[in-house]
């Protein structure tokens, strides 16, 4: 079976606490974002468990409406070491289809830094989506610059 998972792994320094706040407010997702496809939070909560969803404004110049949405369901929440969520999309009825693939942070704290590995997971995107997106849809340069970006993102709440 091929390998369908890439991560990267930081040091930032800073506590995890400081570092997985700012994981769990999507407000600063789009300022992490190393793809530049996310364009605003459509949720102004902080994430606080499991289940929760929270929506991005999107763009990708090759996505048919060029802008979009996207629903992300948290699938792991454990402050300050873990958090992960499963993008998806509303089908047209209504109800989010998830996608299959999966963005997970892993936070260990080093004392005064915290080392930061951010994952994708691409393992259980079906047969029919692979038929209209290559996976994985960009290179692990995405993944560096989104920790290059949470970095500056933690200094500047300093």
């Amino acid at each position: 079976m091929p390998n369908e998972n890439m991560s990267v792994t930081t040091t930032i320094p800073a506590p995890a606490e400081a570092v997985f706040a700012v994981l769990a407010d999507p407000a600063n997702h789009p300022a992490i974002d190393g793809t530049g496809w996310v364009v605003k939070s459509l949720d102004d909560a902080t994430l606080t468990g499991t289940g929760q969803t929270f929506r991005m404004a999107m763009y990708h110049e090759n996505h048919p409406a060029g802008s979009y949405e996207m629903a992300n369901r948290v699938t792991e929440f454990a402050p300050p070491r873990t958090i992960a969520w499963e993008p998806g999309q509303d089908r047209g009825d209504g109800e989010v289809g998830y996608g299959g693939w999966i963005w997970r942070y892993d936070l260990a704290d080093r004392g005064s830094s915290t080392e930061v590995t951010l994952s994708y997971d691409w393992s259980e995107v079906p047969a029919f989506l692979r038929e209209h997106i290559s996976f994985p849809p960009f290179g692990t340069e995405h993944l560096e610059n989104s920790l290059t970006h949470l970095a500056e993102v933690v200094a500047a709440r300093g």
